[in-house]
């Protein structure tokens, strides 16, 4: 029976896939003596199991026993340019992830800057188009997220990991070619939207402005695809909450269209709000969505995965890091999240265990330093080697026929 199963979070850092992220844990662990146990079991099983069959000759069935990794799975896949929770399943535990992928709530924090559109939603696309800011204000971004909040449909991006026929959407779009049919919207839950007054519209953050991008003529490439009307004319969906107010109250229940513009200031005002929804909402539409409501744009530039389900960053969330530190410390802490959960501290267990294996190492010390202390002093014995040799040449009772 396999000693290392069960679910545990760790935080993604931004600029690298979760899949690549992935792959670098399950290759520590595979090396580690943590999981060597497993491994073990795993690689006998392998064999057990192909050993009955005669087209597999010995020395196949070897390499493949030894190519077997530790297994680990995700329940749910970031961005590159987004950090944060990342559940991870191991073993038995990758069984568990589908209550991850599908029915829990996540919480992030994300900054986007208002004015632009790309095709990703975010500043790894390429400029859709441009759009005024100059008529934002605080209340009006308060205003227009409290639309989204409730229970609405949502369109994907239109540069996402989905494909039409077979044919990723990103190539129809950069083909200028009409998609043969809209893109299935989803129903999503957005449960809250706080906005962070304190940097509210400023400009004075850390991100440039995303520049245009030429084609092989030297024009910039938003002149050819804002002519492709699959991708800003998606419907702009309110949540059904907001739309029984708008019915209630009189109130307006659509947007009017972005204003286009040409040039844009060298800075553009920021956005930053904390959001928990629930599984298959793309924040990058939620605020691509949210700078439309305003007659505007919004492109992301930050994205923090806080939390998922139990899973919390700064609670119970292990960082790579982590797992650079002594096998004898964050082994033991990691069989004890897999077996119990979420309801831990992670600070507290290793500390814990780091104050175990700091014991551990002043026992054997002291243990060494013991056994060295009862060995003969070559120095100090002022025996002959004549007398050692005529001591080695008696023999004991025992010894004699």
């Amino acid at each position: 029976m396999r000693i290392m199963n069960g679910i545990f979070a760790i935080e993604k850092p931004s600029g690298i896939t979760s899949s690549k992220f992935i792959g670098d844990l399950q290759y520590l662990f595979t090396k580690s003596k943590v999981f060597e146990a497993d491994l073990i079991e795993a690689k006998n099983k392998v064999i057990a199991n192909l050993s009955t069959d005669k087209s597999w000759s010995k020395q196949r069935i070897e390499k493949k026993a030894n190519s077997v990794k530790v297994k680990i799975g995700h329940g749910g896949t970031l961005d590159p340019l987004a950090s944060g929770v990342l559940v991870i399943g191991i073993g038995q535990g990758t069984k568990k992830l589908q209550y991850y992928l599908g029915e829990c709530n996540k919480t992030y924090e994300t900054k986007a800057l208002l004015g632009i559109s790309t095709t990703t939603g975010d500043s790894e696309g390429e400029i859709l188009t441009k759009n005024e800011t100059g008529h934002i204000t605080k209340s009006l971004v308060n205003e227009s997220v409290v639309k989204f909040v409730g229970d609405l449909k949502q369109t994907p991006p239109i540069f996402s990991a989905l494909k039409m026929n077979g044919k990723p959407l990103y190539d129809y779009a950069r083909e200028g070619k009409p998609l043969p049919f809209p893109i299935k919207t989803r129903q999503v839950k957005v449960t809250d939207i706080t906005v962070v007054q304190d940097d509210l519209l400023t400009l004075e953050h850390e991100f440039p402005k995303l520049e245009s991008q030429l084609d092989e003529n030297g024009e910039p490439k938003e002149n050819s695809l804002f002519n492709n009307p699959t991708l800003n004319d998606s419907p702009l969906y309110f949540s059904n909450q907001y739309l029984e107010k708008c019915e209630a109250e009189g109130l307006p229940k659509e947007a009017g269209k972005p204003k286009v513009t040409k040039e844009l200031p060298e800075k553009l005002p920021l956005i930053h709000f904390v959001t928990d929804v629930s599984s298959g909402t793309y924040i990058r539409s939620l605020i691509s969505d949210i700078g439309r409501s305003m007659e505007s744009s919004a492109y992301m530039v930050e994205l923090k995965r806080l939390k998922q389900s139990n899973w919390h960053l700064g609670k119970n969330v292990f960082k790579y890091d982590d797992f650079k530190k002594d096998e004898k410390v964050w082994g033991p802490v990691l069989k004890e999240v897999l077996d119990k959960g979420y309801e831990i501290d992670l600070q507290e267990l290793f500390q814990k265990y780091s104050s175990q294996a700091e014991d551990s190492t002043e026992t054997d010390t002291r243990a060494q330093e013991d056994t060295t202390s009862t060995l003969p002093d070559s120095t100090g014995d002022q025996s002959s080697e004549s007398e050692l040799g005529a001591k080695e040449k008696k023999r004991t009772i025992d010894q004699v026929e």
